[in-house]
């Protein structure tokens, strides 16, 4: 099984904490979308929507980060040998977090400095792409014109306002529920909260966490409780706790500027 990702895409914090929760082995391959690896001609052979998490278990691919959480459940549980009834309550939480998509939030909350460098950068990564992969170049073309309707969408403050309201209704529901159980869909740990957790280490990574975390008591709980946990320390914990997130942040600028001065894109 394999398993390409990067620490900064949530949809593959996700997956990789439901791998790490079932102890089920992969193969990693880090795809820096910042730094346009998304875009490399082979990887975007097999997956032209460049997005990320992709897991690969033989022939079987998939791309949606939800799909592949399922996809594991259903593994762990044929590895297991046991039988498992379908929880739909866990089911229902997934596709409602699963419902709001961090993107604008987190280039809304991105200094506009930072964001304008890392957009200039790929699109001239999707340009060079093209010149080497002429076949791809109506593929690579789309990406080109998602980046300019994204920025223009940026330039509209309803689409800040918009997204923040999707997110706090959603932590308003999850506090609701966490006044009824320990985790978001019971008492034990489950894919839901393999969804959710990442959500809140993004919220976090934005130095949003007293807007948005800690003005709901439940919500905070439940985001020291799954801290402690090892997937937490694995997926997240080592490359954005403290002052750990500086040093992936700066690893990739500096990629970013060595490229940029050199022309390699």
């Amino acid at each position: 099984m394999q398993l390409y990702h990067h620490p900064y895409s949530l949809d593959s914090q996700k997956v990789r904490i439901a791998l790490e929760e079932k102890g089920i082995d992969y193969t990693s391959y880090h795809v820096n979308p910042l730094t346009g690896k998304n875009m490399n001609v082979t990887f975007f052979r097999m997956n032209p929507s460049a997005k990320l998490p992709v897991f690969q278990n033989g022939a079987h691919v998939i791309f949606r980060a939800i799909d592949i959480i399922q996809y594991i459940d259903r593994l762990a549980v044929h590895l297991s040998g046991e039988i498992q009834p379908v929880n739909t309550e866990v089911l229902q939480w997934m596709q409602k977090v699963d419902g709001w998509n961090p993107k604008m939030f987190t280039l809304t909350h991105t200094p506009l400095k930072c964001r304008a460098f890392v957009s200039k950068f790929i699109r001239r990564v999707l340009i060079a792409r093209m010149a080497e992969a002429p076949d791809l170049a109506s593929m690579y073309h789309v990406k080109l014109r998602d980046g300019y309707e994204t920025e223009d969408r940026l330039k509209d403050p309803e689409t800040m306002r918009q997204s923040e309201e999707e997110l706090s209704k959603l932590l308003d529901d999850v506090e609701a529920q966490l006044n009824k159980t320990k985790y978001l869909a019971g008492d034990e740990f489950s894919p839901a909260d393999s969804m959710f957790i990442p959500i809140l280490a993004r919220i976090a990574l934005l130095d949003l966490h007293e807007e948005y975390i800690s003005s709901r008591p439940r919500v905070l709980e439940y985001h020291t409780l799954v801290k402690q946990r090892p997937s937490y320390k694995v997926v997240i914990g080592k490359y954005f706790n403290g002052w750990k997130k500086y040093h992936t942040l700066f690893r990739t600028s500096f990629f970013l500027c060595v490229r940029t001065l050199f022309r390699k894109y």
